[in-house]
């Protein structure tokens, strides 16, 4: 059984409470432990000097495209993207062609995953058949399947009946029910935020209030059924308050934050640039800064990049007819770092316990990831957090480009990344080849 030793690294693990200089152990699969340990000479050393070493990361939010536009994205370009992002473990969404409402449906995407040997994949299902919202899927064969959530993200659940329905059946399975918060009916042939900067531009803007009233909508469906509620993407002043005060309520609600949702705003589409145009929209610095305090208190407990790789050819279109979303996972650490580090907002173990553990938790794999605990899988980032270097869209994983963030200078990125014992990508050329030694 082949053993790594990753000596002399920051280790943090949240969910140990740990933060110190520390060897990492891992023996086969498994996480063997921390700290001095007489497992004899081991197969492989990784020199983790002046670097991070934590549980691998955890994408909640990821669009792997894959079946149905392979043009813009496969499950095996998006798992590499992921590893070189930092990430081991990603949950996919279902708005595939055919979308991920059969127990076939989400197999195929297990299969791909284990086919690629790259990242972790998981899928998350969908709620209603076909993603119309009309009636209620099969959840327990898609939880057979392999399924650790539900979603129709995409589009939202609209129906209060099916979604009163949907929280609480799910809750016979122990799984949430992942929402895209947004009235439909508020945002038709919008582009961006309704506002000042909209009225400028000339273009048709989604209101706060479209979000805002969904999320309340909600919390309160969650408080009826006591099933769990995730907010995909929060975006608004209003939204993050509403989540506040429902967890104060005790009610089961979890939500999650994009970096490009604490770092961009809406004057950013002043350049008419897709690349700035995503769903929901860049929001006001009111906004964000609302967002960046639900963070820092607590009440956003994971932070996911809702990963949406679309091909050049399709970015390249009018703004107003261009898709939403651009990629996020390999600009994951650095725009965080860039947004929220940098500026003493949020510590490393804070940032890494919304990428570990909590997601881990939210869903239900923390009894195998998030944890650097021994018996735990052996998914491990080290992370460089000095390493300065320029995004260049070019040179990305994903088999698509669209960033905002293209010729930024930062700070901090994954160096080695290891998934289930074998170091699947590192800055160093070869080192993944097994038996070479540091």
């Amino acid at each position: 059984m082949r053993t790594i030793k990753i000596s002399g690294g920051r280790v943090i693990d949240p969910s140990q409470g740990i933060d110190r200089t520390a060897d990492v152990w891992i023996s086969g699969e498994q996480i063997a432990g921390i700290g001095e340990m007489s497992n004899g000479e081991p197969e492989i050393v990784i020199d983790a000097r002046g670097k991070i070493v934590c549980p691998g990361l955890i994408d909640c939010h990821v669009h792997l495209r894959e079946p149905g536009n392979e043009e813009d994205e496969t499950i095996q370009t998006g798992a590499s993207s992921a590893l070189a992002g930092g990430v081991t473990t990603v949950a996919c969404m279902p708005n595939t062609l055919p979308p991920m409402d059969t127990r076939d449906a989400v197999e195929y995407v297990v299969l791909q995953a284990k086919r690629a040997r790259k990242a972790n994949v998981y899928p998350v299902a969908c709620v209603s058949k076909g993603r119309k919202g009309e009636e209620l899927a099969e959840l327990g064969q898609l939880v057979d399947g392999g399924a650790v959530a539900f979603t129709d993200d995409g589009a939202p659940v609209s129906s209060a009946a099916l979604m009163r329905q949907a929280l609480a059946y799910a809750r016979m399975f122990n799984r949430c029910i992942m929402q895209h918060c947004q009235v439909m009916e508020l945002t038709t042939g919008a582009v961006m935020n309704d506002g000042f900067e909209s009225m400028r531009l000339g273009l048709k803007g989604m209101p706060n209030a479209a979000e805002d009233i969904m999320v309340a909508r909600d919390i309160r469906l969650a408080e009826i059924t006591g099933g769990r509620l995730h907010i995909q993407h929060i975006s608004t002043s209003r939204a993050v308050e509403l989540v506040r005060d429902a967890k104060k309520r005790g009610i089961q609600v979890t939500a999650e934050a994009c970096p490009h949702h604490f770092t961009l705003t809406d004057e950013c589409l002043r350049t008419f640039d897709s690349n700035y145009k995503m769903n929901p929209p860049l929001r006001t610095k009111a906004d964000v800064e609302s967002v960046i305090e639900g963070l820092v208190d607590g009440t956003i407990e994971v932070l996911a990049t809702d990963h949406a790789p679309h091909a050049a050819e399709k970015k390249a279109r009018e703004l107003d007819i261009a898709p939403f979303g651009i990629v996020g996972l390999e600009t994951l650490i650095p725009i965080t770092v860039k947004g929220l580090i940098e500026p003493g907002l949020l510590t490393w173990p804070d940032v890494i316990n919304k990428l570990t553990v909590n997601p881990a938790r939210l869903l239900n794999l923390d009894h195998r990831k998030g944890s650097l605990k021994v018996g735990y899988d052996a998914d491990v980032t080290i992370i460089d957090p000095d390493a300065s270097w320029v995004i260049d869209p070019a040179k990305l994983r994903s088999k698509s480009h669209n960033t905002p963030f293209g010729g930024w200078s930062v700070k901090g990125r994954a160096h080695t990344v290891i998934v289930n014992g074998e170091i699947r990508h590192s800055l160093e050329p070869g080192f993944e080849t097994p038996g070479r030694r540091k």
